[in-house]
């Protein structure tokens, strides 16, 4: 399989994941921690680069961390998560630009962490990506039920006599998943693009909760393979094209959507 091939399905594979743990962020509204997670990952690969290790591996050890720490300073009176994802998003940003700076003979260029390199994507890193895909959906089948209840009706789900802190860790824990994964083929800054833009165009169009989950990984799927090709024709950086495209749906969506409405509101 050549280079080019394996880019393409590299894009199919981690659209389809973005765009199916994408949902969950969107539904759960943790799009601004996966924001920050995206951004104080990028110290976890620049470290596992000086450290001669595995990127996705220093990202996830990173990522630890990092869920620990928001975790943390959430529970700190009169903060909130959304102090604990705005302080590290600019801490973990600010550490890995100080890292680079300290080393800048990095064998590998650091930019291509934010911005991501699909065409230089591993077999590993496909592996990696269908795993946790698989992971992906095998939750989302067997739980979804149970994460759409504690999602639209917290107290309820409580009073049903669940408790609450195991879905949102297994949550939290596939966001974290997809965007490791992604980090390779779309880099720190656009993986967040690639994750919520999908999710959210989907949630436009559907009708139901399940179509939400069944167009997303489409749209996300879609993007990765549209923004590769545009790349190519256009010579120009794939992540940022497949961000783009990704936005592009979205617009798309949210255009289909008003004119629905407006439709609607001509026939009444």
């Amino acid at each position: 399989m050549g280079y080019f091939e394996q880019a393409l399905l590299a894009a199919v594979v981690i659209g389809a994941l973005s765009g199916l743990v994408g949902t969950l962020v969107v539904l759960r509204k943790r799009t601004f921690f996966a924001q920050a997670l995206t951004h104080a990952t990028f110290p976890g690969a620049v470290g596992a680069t000086i450290l001669g290790g595995s990127i996705p591996l220093g990202a996830a050890v990173a990522s630890v961390f990092i869920v620990a720490l928001m975790t943390l300073i959430g529970r700190v009176r009169r903060q909130g998560s959304q102090v604990a994802s705005g302080i590290l998003l600019t801490a973990g940003f600010a550490l890995g630009v100080l890292l680079q700076s300290l080393n800048p003979d990095l064998p590998v260029r650091v930019d291509s962490f934010l911005v991501g390199s699909i065409l230089t994507v591993t077999t590993g890193d496909i592996v990696l990506a269908v795993g946790v895909l698989l992971v992906a959906v095998v939750v989302i089948v067997v739980l979804g039920k149970q994460i759409m209840f504690s999602t639209f009706d917290v107290d309820g789900y409580r009073a049903a006599g669940y408790r609450e802190w195991p879905i949102e860790v297994l949550s939290l824990t596939l966001i974290t998943a997809t965007v490791v994964t992604a980090m390779p083929a779309v880099g720190a800054i656009l993986a967040i693009a690639l994750i919520a833009a999908p999710a959210a165009a989907a949630r436009l169009v559907s009708h139901t909760t399940t179509h939400i989950f069944v167009i997303a990984p489409v749209l996300g799927a879609a993007s990765g393979v549209i923004g590769v090709m545009l790349s190519r024709a256009l010579e120009v950086a794939a992540g940022p094209a497949i961000a783009l495209t990704a936005a592009g749906f979205f617009l798309l969506a949210l255009g289909v959507s008003r004119m629905g409405q407006m439709w609607l509101r001509l026939k009444a």
